[in-house]
């Protein structure tokens, strides 16, 4: 083909801009493919425990807990009604495309269930947890420990343990805390978007205040459940709570408390999201915050989606406010509809660290403690305050009428007696009047 000289120039012209278009582009992608490389690399040495994943939920809501009804060990993506249900973010082939070596299931129950059944449906939930590791014993491992979890990572398996989210499953119970616990049941958060008898969820400080507060963060009787907590060695979880009661806690407890599923609320101003002066009480605690994925707490614009550098964002704020011993992963994947643009399930924890490589702001060490490490240093900080108070007696106070009435919750599904006068059994220990049983 012949071509005239003007035609020539402009095919040349346009030819090297091409060049200078194609060739930035090619790099970047080298440069991306090197850097997701050593990430990978780095969660082979230390995978992602992630602190908040709801498939339980979806359990419940689309199968029944009938594990029958789901191959998790199937892609998802491709099987109804997984694939084309909002919440559906997680299956056993896309968590080891991800890198995950923990995890913490969550034992979910609506605010709905509060003083109704919301106890046996969080024991539901348990169960299913349980009998999910069961039926996958070549990949998953049930945890109730630190240890337990460093034996699942060195077995090449994903430790499977269990949360609970929301202080009503705990229907205001110290016994039903305990027996939790006993259950498997490794932390709790202190709320769900409703307020307990004794703690003030984060809707009290929304800005158009959908609940108001109850408690000024804690009641005597919720900083008694912080001791409890922390006797048993169940983490307190602070993601959900007021500001009010964030900081409560972080003044009661004795032991590292966590954040499951909270962002940086300099970075997205949101009431979900943690405060600069919370984070720095997490630092002087020893806790952890690890970072919700949910494209809500990352972006505040609402005309804007999140991206990954947004993300990036939150966990660089906290690492540069607190350190990189105080941050850590909380996705909330399956418990949220929208995630973060290149971060839409579990097999993209990579694209993070990655991320996080190409900023230059982080050692392979550091991402180490962003991915599991804190986390565990965590869990054996609180097992080992669990340890110290050993001879301390079990928490036997009760809730009073007063603080159920004041936090204005119904009780007419509730048969038991409440303590009509909180001063007297309080101070005075007055054991309350017990109804015999008619024969």
């Amino acid at each position: 083909m012949k071509l005239s000289f003007s035609r020539a120039i402009a095919f040349l012209a346009l030819f090297g801009i091409a060049n200078v278009i194609a060739v930035p582009v090619e790099i970047d992608s080298k440069r991306h493919a090197e850097f997701l490389q050593r990430a990978e690399e780095i969660l082979d040495r230390m995978p992602v425990i992630d602190g908040h994943n709801d498939f339980p939920m979806n359990l419940r809501d689309l199968a029944f807990n009938d594990l029958r009804r789901v191959n998790f060990s199937s892609d998802l993506t491709q099987v109804e009604p997984w694939a084309s249900h909002p919440y559906s973010f997680t299956d056993l082939p896309r968590l080891r495309k991800g890198k995950v070596g923990g995890q913490f299931w969550v034992a979910y129950t609506p605010c709905s269930s509060s003083n109704k059944d919301s106890v046996p449906q969080t024991v539901e939930q348990i169960d299913v947890i349980k009998r999910l590791a069961a039926a996958y014993p070549d990949d998953l491992h049930y945890a109730t420990s630190a240890a337990d979890i460093e034996y699942a990572i060195e077995n090449k398996k994903i430790a499977s343990l269990v949360a609970i989210e929301g202080g009503h499953s705990i229907q205001s119970s110290a016994g039903i805390l305990r027996q939790l616990y006993e259950l498997g049941a490794r932390y709790l958060t202190l709320t769900h978007n409703c307020n307990t008898p004794w703690a003030d969820a984060a809707p009290v400080d929304a800005s158009s205040n959908p609940i108001q507060p109850a408690n000024n963060g804690l009641s005597d009787f919720g900083l008694e459940l912080i001791e409890e907590m922390n006797r048993l060695g169940i983490m307190v979880d602070l993601s959900h709570v007021s500001i009010a009661t964030m900081k409560a806690a972080l003044n009661k407890t004795r032991a590292p408390v966590i954040f499951s599923h909270s962002s940086a609320k300099a970075v997205c101003n949101h009431h979900r999201n943690v405060p600069d002066d919370v984070l720095q009480q997490v630092k002087e605690n020893g806790g952890l915050v690890m970072v919700n994925f949910y494209r809500g707490f990352v972006q505040c614009d609402s005309s804007k989606n999140a991206t990954l550098a947004d993300l990036v964002a939150h966990v660089q704020h906290i690492k540069n406010l607190i350190g990189p011993d105080h941050v850590g992963i909380g996705a909330d994947f399956d418990g949220i509809s929208e995630a973060v643009q290149g971060l839409e399930d579990v097999s993209k924890y990579p694209e993070l660290f990655a991320a996080l490589l190409e900023t230059g702001n982080w050692t392979e060490e550091e991402l180490e403690k962003l991915s599991g490490r804190n986390l565990i240093r965590v869990f054996k900080a609180v097992e080992s305050v669990r340890d110290a108070l050993r001879e301390e007696q079990p928490m036997q106070t009760v809730i009073t009428k007063e603080e159920v009435d004041r936090a204005n919750l119904t009780t007419a599904c509730i048969t038991a007696d409440f303590i009509d006068t909180r001063n007297s059994y309080r101070d005075n220990l007055v054991a309350p009047p017990v109804e015999m049983k008619s024969i």
